[in-house]
């Protein structure tokens, strides 16, 4: 086994590590679901704060899909996983997992806060009714770009699903999130 395969997969086995014990597979569900929310206030809070206009836009949405931590790891060969949850209004309307694997030039690791917008009540009834929804497959989701002279344009504001990522630095420019996949959580 040369050095390079050795180092992915053991790095692939400490990322597959953290997400088993940062799932909360092993909590009370109401303690999960209380921790979830708890995050996804935390996370909302966030992009208010650093995105002008962001609570307009989400307040115009008819549910908003928010992960607030998206771990990724990779070294040739990466994944992701988050857990998070979907609001309707106020309120939360159910619990979400998402995953996703890449390869190719990747070495390293972060987090990010995950937003998806369904403008739509088409586009967040297909999300509701999907086993399993897939960014890029079921739906293209337009990532949205911010920064001093940045400003929604007229075409942008009317696809029906929008995404948002935030690292712990800011805005995360040229992010793609094709080909993540979300699932229900039982909790």
């Amino acid at each position: 086994m040369n050095k390079r395969t050795f180092l992915a997969t053991g790095l692939l086995a400490v990322f597959a590590a953290a997400c088993t014990t940062t799932s909360g597979s092993s909590g009370d569900p109401a303690s999960r679901r209380s921790s979830i929310d708890a995050q996804v206030d935390s996370a909302m809070t966030k992009l208010y704060a650093q995105v002008p206009g962001s609570r307009e836009l989400v307040g115009k949405a008819k549910g908003v899909l928010v992960f607030p931590s998206v771990v990724s790891a990779g070294l040739g060969i990466g994944g992701s996983y988050g857990q998070g949850a979907l609001r309707t209004g106020t309120k939360t309307d159910g619990y979400y997992s998402t995953t996703a694997a890449s390869v190719g030039l990747l070495a390293g690791a972060d987090s990010k806060a995950v937003y998806v917008l369904f403008m739509t009540q088409d586009a967040l009834d297909k999300f509701r009714a999907s086993k399993g929804w897939t960014a890029g497959a079921d739906a293209s989701v337009t990532m949205l770009k911010t920064g001093a002279s940045a400003a929604l344009d007229t075409q942008t504001a009317r696809q029906p699903v929008l995404g948002y990522a935030l690292s712990n630095a800011g805005l995360m420019a040229n992010l793609s999130i094709d080909g993540t996949k979300v699932n229900k959580l039982d909790l």
